[in-house]
């Protein structure tokens, strides 16, 4: 079996959990294509990154998600409304990319809001130029509602794709 195919479990983050989030951000390349800044000195990310651990903004819940023993990554259900919230996700070092990783993480932010939260709707966007993410969003079964702003990614301008689902077609599937 892939070791991939392990499950991705969630938990709350924890302090110590900035270090290695701040970790990621050493890699240009991994900011580059998360969106991050890059050249920060590692006790500002670290800082940064315990800030929102302690005192995450409201709406915002950020999980951790666990491979194999260790954090590979995080998973956000941001939003206030009570029935819908936006996913969003980030795989931490470049290494652990094209592992099926994202997948794994976005099924387990997607039972954990449905079965845990209770929602009805999750929404998730990509940029259409950012092809992993996008092609995670359709294995997941999210269905494309429609075109979002523009952007640029990795220096490229594109637009936001927009997807959605509903806790019947995610718990009603084969997840």
């Amino acid at each position: 079996m892939d070791e991939s195919e392990d499950p991705v479990t969630l938990r709350p983050l924890e302090l110590q959990d900035a270090d290695v989030i701040a970790e990621w951000a050493a890699d240009p390349e991994f900011c580059r294509t998360a969106d991050w800044t890059a050249d920060l000195p590692f006790t500002e990310r670290q800082r940064f990154h315990q800030t929102l651990i302690e005192s995450p903004p409201p709406g915002l819940i950020r999980l951790g998600a666990i491979h194999g023993g260790l954090l590979v990554g995080y998973v956000d259900l941001h939003g206030d409304e009570p029935h819908r919230r936006e996913l969003g996700f980030v795989i931490g070092e470049r290494g652990r990319w094209g592992q099926g990783l994202g997948r794994l993480a976005g099924a387990a932010a997607l039972d954990y809001a449905f079965d845990h939260l209770g929602l009805q709707l999750v929404w998730a966007e990509a940029m259409d130029a950012n092809q992993r993410s996008v092609r995670i969003l359709q294995r997941l079964g999210l269905v494309e509602t429609g075109r979002g702003d523009e952007g640029t990614f990795l220096g490229q301008p594109t637009h936001y794709r927009r997807f959605a689902i509903s806790a019947r077609d995610w718990c009603g599937g084969t997840h």
